[in-house]
């Protein structure tokens, strides 16, 4: 009955409705004199979600293949269609906050991460910056899903559904709140304070579709008004000189690299390995902070 409800079926009906978005955004950008745009950056968020795109192609049949073996020992069979696809889409999305909160404190998920951050832009084609290694490792964060009755097919259909709607969240022209919406739903305001690089605005609002998970957790975060002194910054803390593609996905794995083998080599193994694991910023003596310690200091 389900079988159509599928991640590529979904993909392949969404795309032309996208492409037909990000168009209308352009030309209302244009209109309005906004730089929302630029054709490197819109070209590179494309390039992005093809490497992604290709590399899940890749994986696929690895990753079904492990979420299949724990549906096989699932706990539970539904019979209620309707609990059964709530849990699919709110555990999902719960999976996935868990799954964006590693990937914001913890600094090797950074590494991959990063670069859906490292864009100076924010349109709805950012929504498609794709980290390009993540399809590695992505299934593993909704294993809890398959033991607990929920088909790898439909795992990733609800994926593909909720990420579809955090595309549309990628955009500086709903500028309002949206009331009563905004209390339960990540909304374009919200998720402008997630891409921001101000120092209050980090690492605020992981949620993808339900923002009730960032403020059960402390890591809501609500959007102030600009002022001419602050307006919101999109893009990293430290600007990349660099903006090649192959430096995009791989500057923070450098860093990594030269702390780990040349500046941090005489410090003892498990210090060395704290700068690869724990959350970006983080130092054994001070010189650098992570998000926490730097909104501290405000």
């Amino acid at each position: 009955m389900f079988d159509i409800l599928n991640q590529d079926t979904l993909y392949f009906w969404s795309a032309p409705f996208f492409i037909l978005i990000i168009l209308i955004e352009m030309y209302f950008s244009y209109k309005a004199k906004a730089k929302n745009y630029e054709f490197k950056d819109t070209a590179t968020n494309v390039y992005f979600a093809l490497a992604n795109f290709s590399l899940d192609l890749l994986m696929k049949t690895f990753s079904f293949l492990v979420m299949g073996l724990c549906f096989k020992y699932r706990f539970i069979t539904w019979e209620n269609p309707t609990v059964y696809w709530l849990l699919a889409f709110i555990g999902q999305d719960f999976l996935y906050y868990i799954h964006h909160y590693v990937d914001h404190h913890s600094r090797f998920f950074w590494a991959v991460h990063v670069t859906h951050h490292n864009s100076e832009f924010y349109n709805i084609s950012t929504g498609f910056r794709s980290p390009v290694f993540q399809p590695l490792f992505r299934y593993m964060f909704f294993l809890p899903l398959a033991f607990v009755g929920i088909e790898p097919l439909h795992i990733m259909f609800a994926y593909a559904m909720n990420q579809n709607y955090g595309t549309l969240c990628h955009t500086n022209f709903i500028k309002s709140k949206l009331g009563l919406w905004g209390y339960i739903f990540v909304t374009p305001s919200h998720h402008r304070v997630h891409h921001a690089s101000n120092t209050k605005y980090l690492d605020k609002n992981m949620g993808m579709v339900l923002i009730i998970w960032d403020r059960m957790f402390g890591t809501f975060k609500a959007e102030e008004k600009e002022t001419e002194y602050e307006k919101i910054k999109y893009g990293l803390t430290s600007e990349i000189e660099d903006k090649g593609p192959i430096n995009i996905v791989l500057h923070e794995w450098k860093e990594i690299f030269k702390d780990f083998f040349v500046r941090k080599k005489k410090l003892p193994l498990s210090t060395r390995l704290k700068y690869v694991f724990m959350p970006p910023g983080w130092s054994h003596d001070g010189s650098t902070k992570t998000s926490k310690e730097l909104q501290k200091d405000l």
